[in-house]
């Protein structure tokens, strides 16, 4: 059902800064800048690598306002890894599938993401402490 590791989000305070940082650091390029309304966030996705089944991401997240699920997160427990996103086939199969095997789903039904993605989260008290993210790509070989 997991195809490959899409992308791990990161939350952060200042996007330019950590923008900066992996760009300088590791060597990544940002694909896409994206304000999603909807989400509370302000994100970049930075390319990692390209895998036979894919892409794969970091995604920077800066919170719009501080009662946003990114800003809230950040309050309680800083800066660092806010999620890991898994690319799959199907979101709203996988959805079905998963659900069915008991894990709460946090979304029902998929959502818009990152660069045109369809998305849905699960539970992460049912992931091992995980905020779970399925992605679906309009073409699962790359996102750009």
């Amino acid at each position: 059902m997991l195809l490959r590791i899409d992308h791990v989000g990161i939350a952060c305070h200042n996007l330019a800064e950590k923008i900066e940082f992996y760009e300088s650091v590791f060597g990544l390029t940002v694909v896409s800048r994206e304000v999603n309304e909807e989400q509370g966030v302000r994100e970049a996705m930075l390319h990692v690598a390209d895998g036979d089944r894919g892409a794969s991401y970091v995604q920077l997240l800066e919170p719009l306002h501080p009662d946003t699920a990114v800003g809230k997160f950040l309050a309680k427990r800083g800066e660092g890894v806010h999620h890991i996103g898994y690319g799959v086939a199907d979101v709203t199969k996988a959805l079905e599938d998963i659900g069915a095997k008991g894990v709460r789903l946090i979304d029902q039904r998929p959502r818009h993401g990152s660069m045109g993605a369809s998305i849905a989260f699960l539970h992460p008290k049912d992931v091992g402490g995980v905020l779970t993210e399925l992605v679906e790509t309009s073409r699962q070989t790359s996102r750009h």
